[in-house]
């Protein structure tokens, strides 16, 4: 994703009034430094720290976080343009992913490995997992709180200390964190927000005392950092074009009614966000016209309104973007079945938009929108429309609506991605389960405790 020119100064604005929320200077290349030296003497302090510490410290953020949930809303409906519903769901979900990685630190551990046998009979050995040392995140604009937080907990609750660079669209509510976390009595170098531009955070992610990048963003950047990062430990999540299937043994006025909700919800600014919808032959003149019905409900405008489902997109670069690839699409012989245009320039609404008749080499098609836009295509059979979900280079989740169970086993032993979401919209994620892609969407997983096992190294004892 494009992102603000650096400057001494960040901006940061109101996403729907466009007004100024707050100036922020930027780490210089030294205060960069001094930070990671910080995390790194903080380290060595506390990386033999109890399980009971580590999990009364997320604990005490935990209480502070849910007391203050309210004022944490407001700023991610003003720094993200977040619809006010979706903002409360942030805050809620990210209570949700301190606490299971507050109750991990108490169950996370190693392994008894046998070894009475052969050259090892008569001893014992069991492993038990390391803190890495100082972690490096780099969190996205859409989730500025839970995607930071599924870095910053599982990192905490392992005995690491780690430095996270926010979003320059949305750093407010990682810094009203980094205080409150000051408040709890976290020591000094813990935690870190590192607001910087480009070149300071590549410094970061090349930088020997780094041990880990955990990165969700573009895979442009993405791919490119981990090149940089050479030998370090790297986590990637990065998106893709998520699809769903649909065949005709569902019930089609409510399959509408979900994909319309996983296709447009926060304009679409979401890595599991429906983008491409195939239906089994027979079935698309039914659904499509449920889908736009279901579609034209949706309330656009501002985002701290009550029962708004669409916003702004982040930026005007963006909308512009959005804009651009569907007028090409148009061009090349896609139809537009709602939509298809910017309902409010000033505020950077796009209007929800489905297409059909589209071609594969698209850009609505083949790379990622990250804005309301669907397209909705017939292919001949389900094993047809597997294929073409596989055919892309991104493989994060996938929505499959069938109440057949074989083809439930199908979908599941052929699809090319991390999940596969049953009679849903790929859009689900439960915060404490593994949850990444494979191909262009990334490497690893997060999810609390496969996150604290990247996060850690085993090491052997045998006595």
């Amino acid at each position: 994703m494009t992102t603000p020119s650096s400057s001494q100064t960040l901006e940061v604005k109101d996403k729907y009034h466009q007004t100024t929320l707050a100036s922020i200077e930027q780490c210089s290349h030294e205060e960069a430094i001094r930070k990671l030296v910080r995390a790194k003497t903080c380290f060595e302090k506390e990386r033999h720290t109890s399980s009971e510490v580590r999990h009364d410290r997320l604990m005490a953020l935990y209480v502070l976080l849910r007391e203050r949930a309210q004022e944490m809303i407001e700023l991610i409906i003003k720094e993200a343009g977040k619809p006010r519903s979706y903002a409360q769901g942030e805050v809620e979900r990210s209570l949700i992913t301190l606490k299971w990685a507050a109750d991990e630190c108490l169950r996370f551990g190693g392994e008894v490995v046998p070894m009475d046998f052969g050259v090892g009979k008569g001893k014992q050995a069991f492993t038990s997992r390391f803190p890495l040392g100082v972690c490096l995140g780099i969190s996205p604009f859409n989730f500025p709180l839970n995607l930071a937080m599924h870095k910053l907990a599982p990192a905490i609750a392992t005995g690491n200390t780690i430095l996270i660079k926010p979003s320059p669209y949305t750093p407010l509510s990682l810094l009203k964190l980094e205080e409150w976390c000051r408040e709890c009595g976290w020591p000094e170098g813990l935690f870190q927000v590192v607001v910087c531009d480009n070149e300071v955070s590549e410094m970061l992610v090349t930088h020997e005392d780094i041990k880990l990048l955990s990165f969700t963003g573009s895979p442009q950047v993405g791919w490119m950092l981990k090149e940089k990062a050479s030998k370090k430990k790297v986590i990637l999540e990065l998106g893709g074009n998520a699809g769903a299937i649909v065949d005709e043994t569902v019930d089609l006025a409510k399959t509408a009614r979900l994909l319309a909700q996983g296709s447009f919800l926060y304009s679409g600014q979401i890595c599991i966000s429906t983008q491409r919808i195939y239906c089994t032959k027979g079935i698309k003149d039914k659904l499509a016209p449920l889908l736009v019905q279901a579609t034209e409900k949706i309330t656009c405008g501002d985002p701290g309104m009550d029962k708004v489902t669409v916003g702004p997109l982040i930026a005007d670069v963006h909308l512009k973007r959005v804009e651009a690839w569907v007028k090409e699409a148009v061009e090349r012989g896609a139809k537009v079945l709602t939509g298809g245009q910017v309902l409010d320039k000033e505020h950077h609404i796009y209007a929800p938009t489905i297409l059909e008749q589209t071609q594969t080499d698209m850009k609505v098609v083949r790379e990622e929108v990250f804005g309301p836009v669907v397209i909705i295509e017939e292919v001949e059979s389900f094993t047809d429309a597997i294929n073409a979900i596989n055919d892309s280079r991104f493989g994060l989740q996938v929505g499959v609506f069938t109440d057949s169970v074989s083809r439930m086993k199908e979908a599941f032993h052929s699809l090319e991605v991390g999940g596969i979401i049953m009679n849903g919209i790929p859009g689900f994620r439960v915060d404490s389960m593994p949850y990444g892609g494979v191909k262009d969407s990334g490497l690893g997983r997060e999810g609390l405790r496969y996150a604290m096992e990247d996060m850690t190294e085993p090491r052997l004892l045998v006595f």
